[in-house]
């Protein structure tokens, strides 16, 4: 039998969480057809691994390339790090279904972490939107979650309100129509407008169409701080309702009154669990998040939309009211202002403002000689809320602990973006991070652990059947590492360094990094629910 690509030599983990083995791998037709010692065998393409770790293509269980896999279907910041799949739709958000009624609410909301990228938005449903990520030929695979707060954009715009019998069943068919489309679940943004405004009842009842196509129901949950215990118990609640799989996104504690909760939050999974409740959660290796600066301000700013928002902004009374809600409201929402303080909020990406990328609102402050406040509100309004930031509120004993826990995977929380500005390091670095900073230096996970949380653990979760492990029969979706040479480079200061030691991407059986270099190869897939 011949191969299009024999990896010789190599300690194949195979991603199922056992020991490493020494192995040949042969790959046919994009999948993996031989595992053993295939010395004699020819193949038009052999690769020497020897002395390195050859391991399933990892899979970002979080991220939040809807748009910018359109923008920048090469994916390096992906690719480099290993990363063969990536789950879009998360937080509520996805980029379909679009009604032309709401469509201009919809642009305003999604330019809030566009950083400027301009898309034409040519289609309207779910289907529409997985044909035209087919035809931008991806790098990566593409798994699609179907966002609650795009369909209740869709249906109801930004009011705060309950829908009526109408609107929910219209919602419900958005939900129906997505999944029937190849959605692998239903994601909240329950922090943010308009999923915020959003009943646990609501959601229920469109989590239970998830249900009928065994698909999962992923969450940035309520709260992450003062309210992170009734959040999880929440998103429990719905899963058991609904009889859906649940996944808690980006889990964490914010805010150093809070640290120490996930303790109690990862054992209420455990719980649950033993309930029959399909709950886990991913996490991402870094004591920062990173999102819409808009974020900051009271959920009542946001009604009606971002252009709501930005009249609320230039009034000064209502300027006023926002300061007394953020400074006399302290736990009853995810006050950002409170839980990280001026010095703990750092602008990413400013349209109108590149100076402060990099900067936090304090030092700005600072060299403008004026209030944070005042501050915050003239970056809002000169980028009409197109701003995102870094906010760095999490303790890294918490980090610790949910990335070494059995039911946390690993998610980066972020998209696809060319080497430029001030993302979060998170862009660049998370996945070789995980086995850098947790494997190697701290030894709270084993690397076969690390590669199971980013590979068999997140393709189990998600029901891909034929991603994940390294086996017969699964698609050659496969990353080569140095494990020596293994590092995240990317940091807060300079987040857009590539990681080094990751020699060989292969993705669908094409060799789309050789030598630590993109190859240019596009050979990724739009991965549809089966």
């Amino acid at each position: 039998m011949s191969f299009d690509i024999i990896i010789r030599n190599g300690k194949v983990i195979t991603g199922s969480g056992a020991p490493w083995i020494e192995a040949d791998i042969g790959m046919k037709n994009g999948v993996i057809t031989k595992i053993g010692y295939l010395g004699k065998v020819q193949a038009e393409k052999i690769i020497d691994a020897r002395g390195k770790f050859v391991a399933p293509g990892f899979i970002d269980m979080h991220n939040h390339s809807d748009f910018h896999i359109l923008a920048y279907p090469t994916a390096e910041s992906a690719l480099m790090q290993g990363v063969t799949t990536i789950v879009i739709g998360n937080c509520g958000f996805s980029a379909a279904p679009i009604s032309p009624k709401t469509i201009e609410q919809f642009k305003m909301y999604w330019a809030q972490i566009a950083h400027g990228l301009e898309i034409e938005l040519t289609w309207r449903n779910f289907r529409e939107y997985l044909e035209v990520v087919e035809r931008a030929r991806p790098a990566v695979n593409v798994v699609p979650l179907v966002g609650q707060g795009t369909i209740r954009i869709a249906v109801m715009g930004f009011e705060d309100r309950d829908p009526t019998k109408e609107e929910l069943e219209e919602m419900k068919k958005h939900v129906r129509e997505a999944m029937e489309a190849g959605a692998f679940g239903l994601s909240t943004g329950l922090i943010y407008p308009p999923g915020s405004f959003t009943k646990t009842d609501e959601i229920v009842e469109l989590a239970k169409v998830v249900a009928e196509y065994r698909g999962i129901y992923a969450s940035h949950i309520r709260g992450e701080s003062y309210n992170l215990i009734n959040a999880v118990r929440e998103a429990i609640e719905i899963g058991e309702r609904a009889g859906v799989a649940v996944e808690i996104s980006h889990h964490k504690a914010a805010g150093k009154e809070n640290w120490g909760k996930v303790k109690e939050t990862l054992k209420m999974m455990e719980e649950a669990r033993r309930r029959g409740v399909d709950v886990t959660c991913d996490v991402y290796p870094y004591t920062a998040g990173m999102t819409m600066l808009s974020a900051t301000l009271p959920r009542w700013v946001h009604e009606g939309g971002v252009e709501k928002l930005l009249e609320r902004l230039r009034d000064p009374e209502t300027r006023k009211k926002i300061v007394d809600y953020i400074e006399k409201e302290v736990t009853t929402w995810e006050n950002f202002i409170k839980l990280a303080g001026w010095e703990g909020i750092v602008i990413s990406y400013s349209e109108k403002c590149k100076e402060c990328e990099g900067k936090s609102l304090a030092e700005i402050s600072r060299e403008r000689g004026k209030d944070p406040y005042e501050v915050l509100f003239e970056i809002l309004l000169a980028d009409e809320a197109r701003t995102t930031m870094v906010v760095h509120l999490m303790s890294e004993e918490d980090v610790k602990t949910v990335v070494s826990h059995p039911l946390a995977m690993i998610g980066s929380d972020s998209w696809i973006t060319p080497a430029k500005g001030k993302p979060h390091p998170r862009f660049f670095g998370t996945f070789p991070r995980i086995i850098r900073r947790y494997v190697k230096e701290l030894g709270v996970l084993g690397l076969e652990e690390a590669v199971m949380k980013m590979t068999s653990m997140p393709a189990q979760k998600l029901k891909l059947r034929d991603r994940g492990l390294i086996a017969p029969g699964f698609r050659a979706d496969i990353v080569i590492f140095d494990y020596e040479k293994l590092e995240d480079k990317a940091t807060f200061e300079k987040p857009t360094e590539y990681p080094a030691g990751i020699e060989y991407v292969i993705v669908n059986g094409v060799v789309a990094v050789e030598n630590g270099a993109y190859t240019g190869a596009r050979s990724g897939t739009v991965i549809r629910r089966a």
